[in-house]
């Protein structure tokens, strides 16, 4: 009887936790239906006569087409290059040797630690130098750099936790670490690769300080940036902001739901020791 009241207690206190966390979520869709009077007089109320006008006035009053492919290309080429040189760095440290392999997995736990805000000016400073500001390879440069030190320490620890009968019994064998690393040690770490990719898209496509001091362009624009410049503009205007924000997180929102299951065996594996 008692455990079957913890149960319940518990599955309370996940839905009460669960309610709390989609209603932001629910307050930006009833919001993003209502007409601008209709919010005025009832801003936290349900829409009287809902309308689909705000989704499509956001393409019309500014490029959110645009700026979402902008994103896109950005999360594809920033996450994509950041995940490549991650996998290969990771793999030397867990299972390479070579002179400072502690102190390079060192300095990449350090970089963790440094905050970004930290690399704005100096980062700005080569941007400028190298031409590149107001151009969508300056803030893919930047996220992959930023990427990466998360990347490699997450892919260290599950690396360390495969067998190292298998990697022995390969190089015993005669294969070659690249053929170890495709053949043997990706196959198992599909899911958490997985993981580390969405983990990643998600960081890149909500990311804002760095798209809004290098795209100055506003066609350059990534659709979070772009979104908030425009929020002063169309301040009186808050259904169409809400209409916005929904349509920029709906691509994370569906590539999570779609991936749900190798994000949660992603999230948990390796955690035996």
């Amino acid at each position: 009887m008692k455990a079957l009241s913890r149960a319940t207690g518990q599955q309370a206190l996940l839905i009460l936790l669960s309610l709390v966390s989609l209603y932001p979520l629910w307050f930006i869709v009833q919001t993003a239906l209502k007409t601008t009077q209709s919010y005025v007089t009832d801003p936290t109320g349900l829409p009287i006569a809902p309308t689909l006008a705000n989704f499509f006035d956001v393409f019309r009053v500014m490029p959110f087409g645009r700026w979402t492919l902008n994103s896109l290309l950005v999360a594809v080429v920033s996450v994509g290059a950041a995940t490549v040189i991650s996998i290969f760095a990771a793999y030397a440290v867990a299972f390479g040797r070579f002179v400072g392999q502690r102190a390079f997995f060192n300095v990449n736990i350090a970089l963790m630690a440094l905050p970004p805000v930290a690399l704005v000016v100096p980062l700005f400073t080569v941007m400028v130098q190298a031409g590149l500001i107001n151009t969508l390879p300056s803030v893919m440069l930047v996220y992959t750099g930023l990427l990466i030190p998360f990347s490699v320490f997450f892919l260290v620890n599950f690396f360390r936790e495969l067998p190292s009968e298998l990697i022995e019994a390969a190089t015993i064998d005669g294969a070659s670490h690249t053929r170890i690393l495709l053949r043997i040690v990706m196959p198992l770490s599909v899911a958490t690769t997985f993981t580390l990719v969405i983990v990643n898209t998600i960081w890149v496509w909500n990311e804002l300080l760095f798209a809004l001091v290098f795209l100055q362009n506003n066609d350059q624009r990534t659709v979070m940036a772009g979104l908030t410049l425009f929020q002063g503009r169309f301040a009186t205007n808050e259904p169409l902001m809400m209409a916005g924000a929904f349509l920029s997180i709906l691509p994370l929102l569906v590539l999570y739901l779609a991936s749900q299951r190798f994000f949660i065996r992603g999230m948990t594996a390796g955690i035996g020791k």
